[in-house]
């Protein structure tokens, strides 16, 4: 259709974490490059994708941009939702990709790099064992600025946690180092869930 779209995935809970029973749900947001004008979603999950998509079915309706989506008043009810609904949290995440403050990468894209790149999972060892990327080094959030020297800064780097979030904060501290990187878009959940079979290592056999 001539577009040229970028696309952003979060897996948030439906509604607030600590209120009991909470289940996550996949978002995908796409938007133009050049504008941020929203150009499609998609959700899944058990709870409250009807409400969202609504939310982004109007948004587009409306001609509002990525950037709108940060700044959304959405009902609040711990039963019904955290304090920054799920359509905030892809907004930000797409705004910060439309404003060049993170740079990402798809996990169908990943497949072409796999052999070129050093591939960095920041989650803790524990996530680690049960699956990863294959090729990837272990390197925790929590201990990553000790952990760079065993970097090589002169290739490219791909970070990825869980869902995206400490891949992002991991992002922003190599990227202040120098080194030349990039976020997993959805982290490890979307290779999982995406069925990307050949970017999963099975468990750590004893």
């Amino acid at each position: 259709m001539g577009f040229d779209p970028l696309w952003v995935t979060v897996h948030p809970p439906d509604h607030a974490g600590y209120y009991p029973g909470a289940h996550p749900m996949t978002l995908k947001v796409a938007f133009e490059r050049k504008t941020g004008r929203l150009l499609g979603a998609q959700a899944i999950g058990p709870a409250g994708v009807d409400k969202r998509i609504d939310v982004l079915s109007t948004a587009m309706q409306a001609g509002m941009t990525i950037l709108d989506l940060e700044h959304l008043e959405l009902a609040y009810s711990p039963p019904y939702s955290s304090a920054k609904d799920p359509v905030n949290m892809v907004g930000f995440i797409g705004s910060n990709v439309l404003r060049g403050d993170v740079i990402i990468l798809h996990a169908e894209d990943l497949k072409l790099e796999q052999d070129t790149t050093q591939i960095v999972d920041v989650r803790s060892s524990e996530e680690f064992s049960r699956g990863h990327i294959p090729m990837a080094v272990n390197m925790p959030l929590n201990t990553l600025r000790k952990s760079v020297g065993l970097l090589d800064q002169g290739q490219r780097i791909v970070v990825y946690c869980q869902v995206g979030y400490r891949g992002y904060l991991s992002y922003r501290i190599l990227k202040q180092l120098g080194f030349d990187v990039v976020n997993l878009d959805g982290g490890y959940k979307s290779v999982v869930d995406g069925g990307f079979k050949d970017l999963q290592t099975p468990l750590t056999e004893s």
